[in-house]
Protein backbone atom coordinates (compact mmCIF):
# COMPACT_ATOMS: atom_id res chain seq x y z
CA UNK A 1 0.00 0.00 0.00
CA UNK A 2 1.60 3.30 -1.00
CA UNK A 3 2.34 5.90 1.64
CA UNK A 4 0.12 8.95 2.06
CA UNK A 5 1.19 12.31 0.67
CA UNK A 6 1.60 15.44 2.73
CA UNK A 7 3.16 18.89 2.57
CA UNK A 8 6.25 19.36 4.74
CA UNK A 9 8.35 22.34 5.81
CA UNK A 10 12.11 22.42 5.48
CA UNK A 11 14.28 24.03 8.18
CA UNK A 12 16.85 26.30 6.58
CA UNK A 13 20.56 26.37 7.56
CA UNK A 14 21.63 28.27 10.68
CA UNK A 15 22.81 31.26 8.62
CA UNK A 16 19.23 31.74 7.43
CA UNK A 17 17.60 31.36 10.85
CA UNK A 18 13.94 32.13 10.94
CA UNK A 19 13.37 31.42 7.27
CA UNK A 20 11.13 28.50 6.40
CA UNK A 21 10.57 27.39 2.84
CA UNK A 22 7.68 25.29 1.71
CA UNK A 23 8.68 22.35 -0.42
CA UNK A 24 6.80 19.93 -2.59
CA UNK A 25 4.92 16.91 -1.38
CA UNK A 26 6.89 14.10 0.23
CA UNK A 27 5.86 10.58 1.00
CA UNK A 28 4.56 9.77 4.47
CA UNK A 29 5.78 6.23 5.18
CA UNK A 30 3.24 3.50 5.79
CA UNK A 31 3.78 0.79 8.40
CA UNK A 32 5.86 -1.42 6.10
CA UNK A 33 8.10 1.49 5.11
CA UNK A 34 8.53 2.51 8.75
CA UNK A 35 9.59 -1.02 9.61
CA UNK A 36 12.14 -0.99 6.80
CA UNK A 37 13.69 2.13 8.33
CA UNK A 38 13.33 1.35 12.04
CA UNK A 39 14.30 -2.32 11.95
CA UNK A 40 17.45 -1.46 9.98
CA UNK A 41 18.36 1.10 12.64
CA UNK A 42 17.71 -1.48 15.39
CA UNK A 43 20.75 -3.47 14.21
CA UNK A 44 23.11 -1.41 16.38
CA UNK A 45 21.81 -2.92 19.60
CA UNK A 46 22.98 -6.50 20.28
CA UNK A 47 21.76 -6.79 23.86
CA UNK A 48 18.55 -8.58 22.96
CA UNK A 49 20.10 -11.81 21.73
CA UNK A 50 22.94 -13.13 19.67
CA UNK A 51 23.52 -15.72 16.96
CA UNK A 52 26.15 -18.32 17.76
CA UNK A 53 26.12 -20.84 14.95
CA UNK A 54 26.21 -20.84 11.19
CA UNK A 55 22.44 -20.97 10.78
CA UNK A 56 21.68 -18.48 13.57
CA UNK A 57 23.45 -15.39 12.30
CA UNK A 58 21.69 -12.06 12.41
CA UNK A 59 20.33 -11.65 8.92
CA UNK A 60 17.40 -10.12 7.12
CA UNK A 61 14.39 -12.38 6.98
CA UNK A 62 12.36 -13.01 3.83
CA UNK A 63 9.76 -10.44 4.89
CA UNK A 64 12.12 -7.72 6.10
CA UNK A 65 14.84 -6.75 8.55
CA UNK A 66 12.46 -7.08 11.47
CA UNK A 67 12.56 -10.89 11.27
CA UNK A 68 15.61 -11.72 13.33
CA UNK A 69 16.94 -15.28 13.95
CA UNK A 70 18.63 -15.35 17.37
CA UNK A 71 19.85 -17.32 20.33
CA UNK A 72 17.94 -15.98 23.31
CA UNK A 73 19.70 -14.93 26.55
CA UNK A 74 18.51 -18.14 28.22
CA UNK A 75 20.18 -20.22 25.50
CA UNK A 76 17.05 -21.09 23.54
CA UNK A 77 16.91 -20.52 19.79
CA UNK A 78 14.13 -18.71 18.01
CA UNK A 79 13.14 -15.76 15.83
CA UNK A 80 12.36 -12.29 17.15
CA UNK A 81 10.41 -9.43 15.69
CA UNK A 82 12.95 -6.65 16.29
CA UNK A 83 12.46 -2.94 15.70
CA UNK A 84 12.81 0.54 17.12
CA UNK A 85 9.62 2.32 18.09
CA UNK A 86 11.26 5.54 16.86
CA UNK A 87 14.61 6.55 15.41
CA UNK A 88 14.14 10.15 16.53
CA UNK A 89 16.53 10.92 19.39
CA UNK A 90 17.39 13.92 21.57
CA UNK A 91 20.73 12.44 22.68
CA UNK A 92 24.13 13.38 21.28
CA UNK A 93 26.10 10.11 21.56
CA UNK A 94 29.01 10.64 19.17
CA UNK A 95 29.26 6.99 18.12
CA UNK A 96 25.57 6.68 17.24
CA UNK A 97 24.29 7.16 13.69
CA UNK A 98 20.87 8.13 15.10
CA UNK A 99 21.98 11.04 17.27
CA UNK A 100 20.05 14.30 17.14
CA UNK A 101 22.38 16.26 14.84
CA UNK A 102 22.33 13.73 12.01
CA UNK A 103 20.21 14.38 8.94
CA UNK A 104 18.39 11.08 8.47
CA UNK A 105 14.81 10.11 7.77
CA UNK A 106 12.97 9.93 11.10
CA UNK A 107 9.76 8.04 11.79
CA UNK A 108 7.81 6.52 14.65
CA UNK A 109 5.55 3.49 15.11
CA UNK A 110 2.45 3.81 17.27
CA UNK A 111 1.76 1.22 20.00
CA UNK A 112 -1.36 -0.16 18.28
CA UNK A 113 0.48 -0.23 14.97
CA UNK A 114 3.43 -2.14 16.44
CA UNK A 115 1.25 -4.60 18.35
CA UNK A 116 -0.93 -5.28 15.30
CA UNK A 117 1.97 -6.06 12.98
CA UNK A 118 3.77 -8.21 15.57
CA UNK A 119 0.64 -10.24 16.33
CA UNK A 120 0.06 -10.84 12.62
CA UNK A 121 3.56 -12.35 12.31
CA UNK A 122 3.16 -14.27 15.57
CA UNK A 123 -0.14 -15.82 14.51
CA UNK A 124 1.56 -16.99 11.32
CA UNK A 125 4.28 -18.53 13.52
CA UNK A 126 6.96 -16.52 11.77
CA UNK A 127 8.28 -15.06 15.03
CA UNK A 128 8.58 -16.26 18.61
CA UNK A 129 8.87 -12.96 20.47
CA UNK A 130 9.42 -9.24 20.32
CA UNK A 131 12.36 -6.90 20.92
CA UNK A 132 11.49 -3.20 21.27
CA UNK A 133 13.93 -0.33 21.57
CA UNK A 134 13.79 3.34 20.67
CA UNK A 135 15.63 6.58 20.30
CA UNK A 136 14.81 9.11 23.02
CA UNK A 137 11.63 10.90 21.93
CA UNK A 138 11.06 13.96 24.10
CA UNK A 139 12.17 12.50 27.44
CA UNK A 140 13.27 9.09 28.77
CA UNK A 141 9.93 8.50 30.51
CA UNK A 142 7.89 9.60 27.49
CA UNK A 143 9.86 7.10 25.43
CA UNK A 144 9.44 4.36 28.02
CA UNK A 145 5.69 4.98 27.91
CA UNK A 146 5.70 4.23 24.19
CA UNK A 147 7.53 0.95 24.79
CA UNK A 148 5.48 -0.18 27.77
CA UNK A 149 2.17 0.81 26.17
CA UNK A 150 2.95 -1.57 23.32
CA UNK A 151 3.87 -4.34 25.76
CA UNK A 152 0.80 -3.65 27.87
CA UNK A 153 -1.47 -3.92 24.83
CA UNK A 154 0.05 -7.28 23.97
CA UNK A 155 -0.08 -8.65 27.51
CA UNK A 156 -3.43 -7.34 28.77
CA UNK A 157 -5.55 -6.69 25.69
CA UNK A 158 -4.37 -9.49 23.44
CA UNK A 159 -3.27 -12.02 26.10
CA UNK A 160 0.21 -12.54 24.66
CA UNK A 161 2.29 -14.55 27.16
CA UNK A 162 5.41 -15.04 25.07
CA UNK A 163 8.84 -13.44 24.94
CA UNK A 164 9.14 -9.63 25.08
CA UNK A 165 12.47 -7.82 25.46
CA UNK A 166 12.18 -4.13 26.32
CA UNK A 167 14.98 -1.59 26.16
CA UNK A 168 15.28 0.62 29.23
CA UNK A 169 16.12 4.20 28.26
CA UNK A 170 18.99 5.86 30.20
CA UNK A 171 17.54 8.36 32.66
CA UNK A 172 14.17 6.61 33.00
CA UNK A 173 12.44 6.97 36.36
CA UNK A 174 12.20 4.07 38.84
CA UNK A 175 8.44 3.84 38.19
CA UNK A 176 8.95 3.56 34.42
CA UNK A 177 11.65 0.92 34.90
CA UNK A 178 9.48 -1.16 37.22
CA UNK A 179 6.62 -0.98 34.74
CA UNK A 180 8.92 -2.29 31.99
CA UNK A 181 10.23 -5.12 34.17
CA UNK A 182 6.67 -6.11 35.10
CA UNK A 183 5.75 -6.55 31.42
CA UNK A 184 8.94 -8.02 29.95
CA UNK A 185 10.67 -11.38 29.73
CA UNK A 186 14.00 -9.58 29.46
CA UNK A 187 15.21 -5.99 29.76
CA UNK A 188 18.45 -4.26 28.88
CA UNK A 189 20.07 -0.90 29.53
CA UNK A 190 23.38 -0.39 27.75
CA UNK A 191 26.26 0.47 30.07
CA UNK A 192 28.19 1.78 27.00
CA UNK A 193 31.54 2.53 28.71
CA UNK A 194 33.48 1.50 31.84
CA UNK A 195 32.95 4.68 33.86
CA UNK A 196 31.90 8.31 33.71
CA UNK A 197 35.25 9.58 32.42
CA UNK A 198 34.87 7.56 29.24
CA UNK A 199 31.17 8.31 28.82
CA UNK A 200 31.97 12.03 28.94
CA UNK A 201 33.93 11.58 25.69
CA UNK A 202 30.78 10.28 24.00
CA UNK A 203 27.88 12.30 25.39
CA UNK A 204 27.31 15.64 27.09
CA UNK A 205 23.74 14.77 28.07
CA UNK A 206 24.05 11.52 30.03
CA UNK A 207 25.07 11.25 33.67
CA UNK A 208 26.74 7.88 34.12
CA UNK A 209 25.73 7.15 37.70
CA UNK A 210 22.25 8.68 37.62
CA UNK A 211 21.16 7.63 34.13
CA UNK A 212 22.91 4.28 33.68
CA UNK A 213 24.38 2.69 36.82
CA UNK A 214 21.54 3.42 39.25
CA UNK A 215 18.89 2.10 36.83
CA UNK A 216 20.96 -1.06 36.22
CA UNK A 217 21.19 -1.55 39.99
CA UNK A 218 17.43 -1.06 40.32
CA UNK A 219 16.76 -3.68 37.65
CA UNK A 220 19.12 -6.03 39.48
CA UNK A 221 17.12 -5.58 42.70
CA UNK A 222 13.79 -6.02 40.93
CA UNK A 223 14.93 -9.24 39.22
CA UNK A 224 16.84 -10.70 42.18
CA UNK A 225 16.44 -14.39 42.96
CA UNK A 226 13.33 -15.05 44.99
CA UNK A 227 11.76 -11.73 44.04
CA UNK A 228 8.57 -10.96 42.17
CA UNK A 229 10.36 -10.54 38.82
CA UNK A 230 13.07 -13.18 39.29
CA UNK A 231 12.34 -14.76 35.89
CA UNK A 232 13.13 -11.54 34.01
CA UNK A 233 16.63 -11.52 32.46
CA UNK A 234 18.86 -8.44 32.39
CA UNK A 235 21.50 -7.84 29.71
CA UNK A 236 23.72 -4.93 28.73
CA UNK A 237 26.19 -3.83 26.06
CA UNK A 238 29.55 -2.05 25.87
CA UNK A 239 30.51 0.12 22.92
CA UNK A 240 34.09 -1.01 22.31
CA UNK A 241 36.77 1.38 21.14
CA UNK A 242 34.81 4.63 20.93
CA UNK A 243 36.06 6.27 24.14
CA UNK A 244 39.69 5.15 24.48
CA UNK A 245 38.90 2.66 27.24
CA UNK A 246 41.25 -0.24 28.00
CA UNK A 247 40.29 -3.91 27.93
CA UNK A 248 41.21 -4.15 31.62
CA UNK A 249 38.66 -1.46 32.47
CA UNK A 250 35.91 -3.22 30.52
CA UNK A 251 36.72 -6.60 32.12
CA UNK A 252 36.77 -5.10 35.62
CA UNK A 253 33.27 -3.70 35.03
CA UNK A 254 32.16 -7.04 33.58
CA UNK A 255 33.25 -8.75 36.79
CA UNK A 256 31.14 -6.37 38.84
CA UNK A 257 28.13 -6.77 36.55
CA UNK A 258 28.23 -10.55 36.89
CA UNK A 259 29.32 -10.94 40.52
CA UNK A 260 27.48 -8.09 42.24
CA UNK A 261 24.59 -7.22 39.94
CA UNK A 262 23.95 -10.75 38.61
CA UNK A 263 23.77 -9.62 34.98
CA UNK A 264 22.58 -12.43 32.76
CA UNK A 265 24.65 -11.50 29.73
CA UNK A 266 27.08 -8.81 28.55
CA UNK A 267 27.40 -7.96 24.85
CA UNK A 268 29.95 -5.92 22.92
CA UNK A 269 29.47 -3.76 19.85
CA UNK A 270 32.64 -2.65 18.16
CA UNK A 271 32.99 0.99 17.13
CA UNK A 272 34.34 1.80 13.71
CA UNK A 273 34.12 4.94 11.61
CA UNK A 274 31.68 4.56 8.77
CA UNK A 275 28.43 2.68 8.61
CA UNK A 276 28.80 -1.06 9.01
CA UNK A 277 28.07 -3.77 6.53
CA UNK A 278 25.79 -6.26 8.25
CA UNK A 279 26.96 -9.03 5.94
CA UNK A 280 30.60 -8.96 7.05
CA UNK A 281 31.90 -12.48 7.74
CA UNK A 282 32.51 -13.39 11.36
CA UNK A 283 34.22 -16.10 13.35
CA UNK A 284 31.76 -18.55 14.86
CA UNK A 285 31.67 -20.46 18.09
CA UNK A 286 33.55 -23.73 18.16
CA UNK A 287 32.14 -26.97 19.47
CA UNK A 288 33.02 -26.00 23.02
CA UNK A 289 31.33 -22.62 22.79
CA UNK A 290 34.47 -20.53 22.32
CA UNK A 291 34.13 -17.77 19.76
CA UNK A 292 32.26 -14.60 18.98
CA UNK A 293 28.85 -13.67 17.65
CA UNK A 294 28.49 -12.14 14.20
CA UNK A 295 29.96 -8.66 14.09
CA UNK A 296 28.32 -5.26 13.77
CA UNK A 297 29.65 -1.77 13.37
CA UNK A 298 28.02 0.97 15.38
CA UNK A 299 28.29 4.28 13.64
CA UNK A 300 30.19 7.35 12.58
CA UNK A 301 31.97 10.05 14.56
CA UNK A 302 30.47 13.45 15.16
CA UNK A 303 31.42 15.90 12.45
CA UNK A 304 30.34 18.98 14.39
CA UNK A 305 31.34 18.06 17.94
CA UNK A 306 34.76 19.64 17.66
CA UNK A 307 36.29 16.51 19.16
CA UNK A 308 36.82 13.43 17.03
CA UNK A 309 36.53 9.99 18.56
CA UNK A 310 39.90 8.32 19.08
CA UNK A 311 41.48 6.34 16.26
CA UNK A 312 44.09 5.10 18.75
CA UNK A 313 42.98 3.83 22.12
CA UNK A 314 44.91 4.27 25.37
CA UNK A 315 46.42 0.80 24.98
CA UNK A 316 48.34 1.96 21.93
CA UNK A 317 46.35 -0.34 19.64
CA UNK A 318 45.07 1.00 16.35
CA UNK A 319 41.34 0.95 17.05
CA UNK A 320 40.52 1.04 13.34
CA UNK A 321 42.85 -1.79 12.35
CA UNK A 322 42.05 -4.26 15.14
CA UNK A 323 38.48 -3.67 16.38
CA UNK A 324 37.04 -7.06 15.46
CA UNK A 325 39.80 -9.11 17.08
CA UNK A 326 39.52 -6.95 20.18
CA UNK A 327 35.78 -7.62 20.33
CA UNK A 328 36.51 -11.32 19.75
CA UNK A 329 38.86 -11.43 22.76
CA UNK A 330 36.30 -9.68 24.96
CA UNK A 331 33.68 -12.27 24.04
CA UNK A 332 36.17 -15.00 24.91
CA UNK A 333 36.73 -13.37 28.31
CA UNK A 334 32.95 -13.18 28.75
CA UNK A 335 32.76 -16.95 28.25
CA UNK A 336 35.55 -17.49 30.78
CA UNK A 337 33.63 -15.46 33.37
CA UNK A 338 30.22 -17.00 32.68
CA UNK A 339 31.01 -20.60 31.77
CA UNK A 340 34.53 -21.49 32.90
CA UNK A 341 34.71 -20.32 36.51
CA UNK A 342 37.21 -17.50 35.90
CA UNK A 343 37.10 -14.19 37.78
CA UNK A 344 37.94 -10.84 36.27
CA UNK A 345 41.09 -10.83 38.45
CA UNK A 346 42.28 -14.00 36.66
CA UNK A 347 42.49 -12.32 33.27
CA UNK A 348 46.00 -11.38 32.15
CA UNK A 349 46.63 -8.06 30.38
CA UNK A 350 49.56 -6.33 28.78
CA UNK A 351 51.36 -3.35 30.29
CA UNK A 352 48.67 -0.91 29.14
CA UNK A 353 45.66 -3.03 30.03
CA UNK A 354 45.25 -4.73 26.66
CA UNK A 355 44.21 -8.30 25.93
CA UNK A 356 46.54 -10.17 23.62
CA UNK A 357 45.41 -9.99 20.02
CA UNK A 358 47.54 -13.01 19.12
CA UNK A 359 46.57 -15.52 21.82
CA UNK A 360 43.23 -16.34 23.42
CA UNK A 361 42.88 -15.24 27.06
CA UNK A 362 42.64 -18.74 28.54
CA UNK A 363 45.89 -19.76 26.88
CA UNK A 364 47.52 -16.54 28.10
CA UNK A 365 46.45 -17.46 31.64
CA UNK A 366 47.91 -20.96 31.23
CA UNK A 367 51.26 -19.57 30.04
CA UNK A 368 51.36 -17.36 33.13
CA UNK A 369 50.53 -20.22 35.55
CA UNK A 370 52.82 -23.16 34.71
CA UNK A 371 52.52 -24.36 38.31
CA UNK A 372 48.89 -25.32 37.65
CA UNK A 373 49.81 -27.92 35.01
CA UNK A 374 49.71 -30.71 34.09
CA UNK A 375 46.14 -31.42 35.19
CA UNK A 376 45.34 -35.06 36.02
CA UNK A 377 42.53 -35.96 33.67
CA UNK A 378 41.31 -38.78 35.96
CA UNK A 379 41.26 -36.85 39.25
CA UNK A 380 40.85 -33.17 38.49
CA UNK A 381 37.65 -31.31 39.31
CA UNK A 382 35.48 -29.83 36.59
CA UNK A 383 36.74 -26.39 37.57
CA UNK A 384 40.37 -27.44 37.11
CA UNK A 385 39.66 -29.12 33.77
CA UNK A 386 37.97 -25.96 32.50
CA UNK A 387 41.24 -24.11 33.02
CA UNK A 388 42.92 -26.30 30.39
CA UNK A 389 43.31 -24.60 26.98
CA UNK A 390 41.28 -26.48 24.39
CA UNK A 391 38.76 -27.91 26.89
CA UNK A 392 35.29 -26.41 27.08
CA UNK A 393 32.15 -27.37 29.01
CA UNK A 394 31.09 -30.02 26.47
CA UNK A 395 34.45 -31.80 26.43
CA UNK A 396 34.80 -31.59 30.21
CA UNK A 397 31.35 -33.20 30.50
CA UNK A 398 32.53 -36.00 28.21
CA UNK A 399 35.65 -36.52 30.36
CA UNK A 400 33.61 -36.78 33.56
CA UNK A 401 31.25 -39.26 31.91
CA UNK A 402 34.10 -41.31 30.42
CA UNK A 403 36.01 -41.70 33.70
CA UNK A 404 32.89 -43.05 35.42
CA UNK A 405 33.23 -46.05 33.15
CA UNK A 406 36.93 -46.53 33.82
CA UNK A 407 40.32 -44.91 33.86
CA UNK A 408 41.19 -42.63 30.94
CA UNK A 409 44.57 -43.73 29.66
CA UNK A 410 45.00 -41.75 26.46
CA UNK A 411 43.61 -38.84 24.48
CA UNK A 412 41.48 -41.06 22.23
CA UNK A 413 39.50 -42.27 25.28
CA UNK A 414 37.98 -38.78 25.48
CA UNK A 415 36.94 -38.57 21.84
CA UNK A 416 38.24 -37.80 18.34
CA UNK A 417 41.47 -35.82 18.69
CA UNK A 418 40.60 -32.60 16.92
CA UNK A 419 42.62 -29.37 17.00
CA UNK A 420 41.29 -28.27 20.40
CA UNK A 421 41.85 -31.62 22.06
CA UNK A 422 45.36 -31.87 20.66
CA UNK A 423 46.07 -28.43 22.15
CA UNK A 424 44.81 -29.67 25.53
CA UNK A 425 47.07 -32.76 25.46
CA UNK A 426 50.20 -30.84 26.44
CA UNK A 427 48.45 -29.57 29.59
CA UNK A 428 47.06 -32.96 30.72
CA UNK A 429 48.43 -35.96 32.60
CA UNK A 430 46.90 -39.42 32.23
Amino acid sequence: MPGKRLTASLRMPAGEAGMVAMVGTVSKPDTHQKLEILSADAQYDLACACGTKQDEGRRRGADGRWIYPVTLPNGGRSVLFKTLVSNACTNDCKYCPLREERDIRRCTLGPEETARVFLDYHRQRKVFGLFLSSGVVGSPDATMDRLTTTARLLRRKHGFRGYIHLKVIPGASPAAIEEAVSLASAVSLNIETPGQVHLAHLSTKKNYLRDIIEPIKLISRLTARGGRFAKVKQTTQFIVGAAGESDAEIVRYMGGLYDRLHMHRVYFSVYQKGMGDASLPAERFGADGEGVPPLRLVGIPSASSGQALPAMNEQGQDALATPFMREHRLYQVDFLLRKYGFKDTDIVFGARGELSLDTDPKEVWAHNHPEFFPVDVNRATKTALLRVPGLGPLTVGQIVQARRAGRIGRLEDIGPAGVRLRKAASYLAF
